[in-house]
């Protein structure tokens, strides 16, 4: 005996499998959102007694940008609001993530230059761990 779905369930089941898709991407991105907001938060290593951020110097800017990502992630949220063409969305989509990858590499750097490099001018077991944890991130970057 042959089963076939009729048309009508054919399209249920392909919709449910967009569906999932798109609540899959969804948890992605919001998982990558709240890495981002731990990472900001917690360093594992933590800092040396008054040691500060390595974007200390950059933070007044760091959180306008954020500030301003903040921004467009609402305006998206509007544009599916109102139901928006989807090219739009995505276009705008594309922009906040370009917006992040810049704070993220703001970030990287000023870690580099200040909490790496202070680590690496003390040597020691500190210097090989903050490498491996620097190494670490910027894996992640890639890899996202």
């Amino acid at each position: 005996m042959e089963f076939s779905l009729s048309p009508i369930a054919a399209l249920d089941a392909h919709a449910q499998v967009m569906l999932n898709t798109i609540n899959a991407a969804e948890r992605t991105a919001t998982i990558d959102l709240d890495f981002l907001i731990t990472c900001a938060r917690y360093t594992p290593m933590g800092y040396s007694h008054g040691m500060n951020p390595g974007y200390s110097d950059d933070k007044v800017a760091v959180l306008k940008r954020l500030k301003r990502i903040e921004g467009q992630v609402r305006g998206i949220e509007r544009m599916v609001e109102e139901d928006t063409y989807c090219i739009d969305v995505l276009t705008q989509v594309s922009a906040a993530t370009k917006a992040l990858q810049s704070v993220a590499l703001l970030l990287m750097g000023d870690h580099l230059q200040h909490c790496v490099a202070d680590a690496l001018s003390k040597g020691g077991d500190d210097a090989t761990l903050k490498i491996k944890e620097a190494q670490q991130a910027i894996e992640r970057l890639v890899k996202s």
